[in-house]
């Protein structure tokens, strides 16, 4: 099933692997260089100091994503493509309330609003698509996750290589926070990636694998060091 390819609703002149690749870069406009997902203040509690503890420390990140947020946009890609409007339901309410804490809060909702102003000026998703996606929230704004769903559900790939794509994106943009946080030298950012990307195959295979049942964010440390960071004396990052 998350090998399907996706039903192409709308005529867009971008080929799959350029859309996949725009929405996995940097310079796509949703403010995800301003976040650092803990890692500033996992440095301020000497937990990173180096690129081998960086390493280490983003590569539990990744498993976290992937048993997580991975995981529902998996399923969110599966359920846009089938029109199942009753687990995307579902997805944008466990999305919504596992957010534990205010920065996390704050992230996927000003990234979710970002990437949906942007989707709303391409010619991918339809306008009853972002319709359901609104209507979806309840009145909150949409997580980034589940825009991200949609986006990718429009692109007529499979779900591993969609998935791989964002995997590396988020990577990318977790390396760049480490150079700026530790700091590391380029050299050794790139030591990191070199890590995850030989990694992210596996926990991309462990995010389609997750059923909703199984899909979980429990990580009590990482909300702890989250909630530290809001009354951190110096920070680069909002998160």
């Amino acid at each position: 099933m998350c090998t399907a390819r996706a039903v192409v609703t709308t005529t867009d002149p971008v080929p799959p692997l350029l859309r996949l690749a725009w929405l996995a870069s940097p310079a796509l406009p949703i403010g995800a260089f301003s976040y650092s997902e803990v890692l500033e203040a996992a440095v301020e509690h000497g937990l990173i100091h180096d690129d081998a503890s960086a390493a280490h420390w983003l590569s539990q990140q990744l498993m976290l994503l992937a048993r997580g947020d991975l995981a529902a946009i998996a399923q969110g890609i599966v359920a846009w493509r089938a029109h199942d409007e009753p687990t995307l339901r579902v997805l944008a309410r466990w999305l919504r309330v596992t957010r534990d804490g205010a920065e996390a809060r704050l992230q996927s909702e000003q990234m979710g609003q970002s990437l949906l102003v942007w989707l709303r000026a391409q010619p991918m998703a339809t306008p009853a698509q972002l319709a359901l996606l609104v209507d979806c929230g309840d009145g909150h704004a949409a997580h980034y996750a589940f825009v991200m769903s949609l986006a990718l559900s429009t692109i007529d790939v499979p779900v591993e290589l969609a998935l791989q794509t964002q995997a590396f994106g988020w990577a990318e943009n977790q390396v760049q926070a480490a150079l700026k946080a530790v700091p590391l030298g380029q050299t050794a950012g790139q030591r990191v990636l070199t890590r995850l990307a030989a990694e992210i195959p596996a926990a991309v295979a462990a995010a389609i694998a997750t059923s909703p049942a199984r899909r979980q964010l429990f990580a009590p440390m990482l909300s702890i060091l989250a909630a530290r960071h809001e009354t951190q004396y110096s920070r680069l990052f909002r998160s």
